[in-house]
């Protein structure tokens, strides 16, 4: 037998190491050529580690949420050398286990131990000594629970049998409905005048009852937890910290009428055909292209430590998504030379392929911008985070339809806010307001996001 140590490889893009994000073996177990070992998460994607040889795990890296450098040891499998050479016709494994090995191919299983000869069965143990008996257990008075201070003519009534007061709680059905769902028994709330419970009475309850040693009959906590921040949770938890870390962020929220796009949306849907259906989302992007030429400065990333601003000429659009494993951004490539209906079509496959965990590396980062947005949870206005090293990140919110005035006339109309945050380093306040007022033209006019 002898020992191959796996490496983790050189994954490309100059990744220096990568995060244990789950183990599919443990020490002890057997292991199939091309068998997957291991999930490795680099900066952005993750990478399914497979086996290059058949034998049996004897080592491992770490933990999950591990950080291995590339080249590190990641597994090492006990194997027969030549079978591990035959197995993956590499002289590179071979000189490795020949390395590791040196001067043993393979080594003689260990004799069995002799066997010894069985221990002399132990003399029974004595019988316990009978237990005593049980005494009776006395009686034990209930308590009364603790209140302020005595009733009148509750001396009497604590000498005699303690008697349960649920059924002199006097209180009406609105009172008995509020303290029946928040889980308070009634018997041990005090009327301040009478023997009548009134909200108010339930309202000092709930205020002071725990401090005079009064608790509800329903208990309301749950289990703590603690949860490992690993994986996507925690590239999101560092690439969130970095951009609040390091961009003076500032936003802007402005109000758009929707009410004519919304028409429009409504009736493209209504003749779609087999063509995917339309959200909000195509529209604006489309008119955020139309109007990014005019605003360089948005369109753009920053380098800070190089102190250099890249504007680009085109638009990579970045998609905030969320998924089981967290929040994703997936990039829509050239997002300038797509209308409504290639927009929908390309962000409902990121969209799943990011759900399903099957995107690619090259479909992540090198956005230019990003758009984020709640869907039906919608929002009055948000402060997004930028995706650094992008400058700006745009954000609409959920559409409300309310009474406007147009002219003398007073009509419903559907309005949205639309936000946008912004690296001050780079863009002025100015800029991003104009930028949202040129976006405004787009949105309430939309015929002239199909005009050439």
């Amino acid at each position: 037998m002898a020992r191959f140590t796996f490496r983790l490889p050189d994954i490309g893009e100059g990744i220096a190491e990568a995060e244990i994000v789950a183990w599919h073996v443990a020490v002890g177990d057997r292991v199939e050529e091309d068998q997957n070992l291991a999930d490795m998460m680099t900066d952005k994607a993750t990478v399914e580690m497979e086996s290059p040889v058949s034998g049996t795990i004897v080592e491992v890296a770490g933990e999950v949420g591990e950080m291995v450098p590339i080249g590190a040891a990641l597994v090492v499998i006990e194997t027969e050398a030549a079978e591990a050479a035959e197995a993956v016709g590499s002289e590179e494994v071979a000189e490795q286990i020949e390395a590791e090995n040196p001067g043993v191919e393979e080594v003689a299983a260990p004799a069995p131990a002799p066997t010894r000869a069985p221990a002399p069965a132990p003399a029974p143990a004595p019988a316990p000594a009978p237990a005593p008996e049980k005494v009776a257990a006395q009686s034990v008075p209930p308590v009364a629970a603790p209140h302020p201070g005595p009733l009148p003519g509750e001396e009497r009534e604590a000498q005699a049998a303690p008697v349960s007061r649920e059924h002199r709680a006097l209180a009406s059905p609105a009172v008995r409905a509020r303290a029946k769902e928040l889980g308070v028994d009634l018997s041990q709330v005090r009327a301040a005048e009478g023997d009548r419970i009134r909200h108010a009475d339930l309202d000092a309850y709930l205020r002071y009852g725990s401090a005079q040693g009064y608790t509800s009959d329903t208990p309301r906590a749950w289990a703590d937890e603690s949860v490992r921040v690993i994986g996507m949770r925690r590239r999101i938890a560092e690439n969130m910290a970095a951009a609040k870390r390091n961009i003076p962020h500032f936003t802007y929220v402005d109000e758009i009428d929707v009410t004519a796009l919304e028409a429009m949306r409504g009736d493209l849907n209504a003749h779609r055909g087999d063509r995917p259906k339309l959200t909000l989302l195509p529209f604006l992007i489309v008119a955020m292209c139309r109007t990014l030429p005019d605003f360089p400065m948005l369109n753009a990333r920053y380098d800070d430590e190089a102190g250099v601003v890249t504007r680009s000429g085109r638009v990579h659009c970045g998609m905030a998504t969320q998924t089981p494993a967290g929040l994703t951004v997936p990039v829509i490539r050239d997002a300038q030379d797509r209308n409504v209906w290639q927009l929908a079509a390309e962000i409902t496959r990121l969209a799943e392929a990011a759900r399903a965990g099957t995107i690619r590396s090259e479909e992540m980062g090198g956005g230019t911008i990003t758009v984020t947005s709640l869907g039906p949870l919608g929002g009055i206005a948000t402060t997004p985070v930028i995706n650094r090293p992008e400058v700006a990140i745009v954000g609409p919110n959920k559409i409300v339809e309310r009474p406007v005035f147009r002219g003398d006339d007073i009509v419903r109309a559907k309005l949205m806010n639309l936000s946008i945050s912004c690296d001050h380093r780079v863009v002025d306040g100015w800029d991003a307001a104009s930028f949202v007022q040129a976006l405004r033209t787009y949105l309430e006019t939309p015929v002239l996001l199909f005009a050439s």
